[in-house]
């Protein structure tokens, strides 16, 4: 089920930029509002931005939801981000305990996410050789994948993935969104390694 952080609907007409927002959980079934969910309402809130939240427990669950983004969704141009909140390891995420290469995500995702960033929180790290980056997004057509490079060690990322988001909201080019970024907040950029493959 999808579910849409709502807006005030003056604000609403406004935005131009939404976040779709997968996470990955142990269980679609359980009803439990997670961290994730709490940080895109306070993105709506505090920064206008709205969100789509979606979770997933297999492969085939996030295969489904970036299809129905895909196909089903009139806005899917509005989305410049798809985050991405699951474990895994550096070229891996984890479902259902089952790793998945960044390679067989690319293949399932042939030419879907064209012009798209995805973004990764520190829930898994992100780590790909410059040739796996470059055939992932060769195939998929995105135009970057960001994260970060260092696991989540009691510092999760997501102040610095709203940062990061609102900053998209006012400048559409993403090397002056990262350069920004990293300006503004330099030392937390540095202690999470923030990535950007293009």
């Amino acid at each position: 089920m999808l579910e849409k952080q709502q807006l005030p609907q003056e604000q609403l007409t406004e935005t131009d930029h939404f976040i779709y927002c997968l996470e990955g959980v142990d269980d679609v079934d359980t009803n439990q509002v997670t961290d994730a969910q709490e940080n895109l309402t306070q993105l709506a809130l505090n920064y206008g931005i709205a969100s789509i939240y979606k979770t997933c427990d297999t492969i085939e669950g996030l295969e489904d939801s970036i299809n129905a983004l895909v196909l089903d969704d009139h806005y899917f141009k509005d989305y410049e981000i798809i985050y991405l909140v699951m474990r895994g390891e550096a070229n891996t995420i984890c479902l259902n305990d089952y790793y998945y290469s960044f390679q067989e995500i690319a293949e399932l995702f042939e030419g879907r996410l064209s012009g798209k960033i995805l973004h990764f929180s520190n829930a898994k790290t992100l780590d790909l050789e410059e040739e796996e980056a470059q055939y992932f997004l060769d195939i998929t057509g995105a135009k970057a994948v960001s994260g970060y490079g260092n696991a989540y060690s009691g510092m999760a990322s997501s102040n610095l993935d709203k940062a990061f988001f609102n900053l998209f909201k006012d400048d559409d080019d993403m090397f002056e969104v990262v350069e920004e970024l990293h300006q503004r907040h330099y030392s937390v950029c540095k202690r999470l390694n923030f990535r950007l493959y293009y």
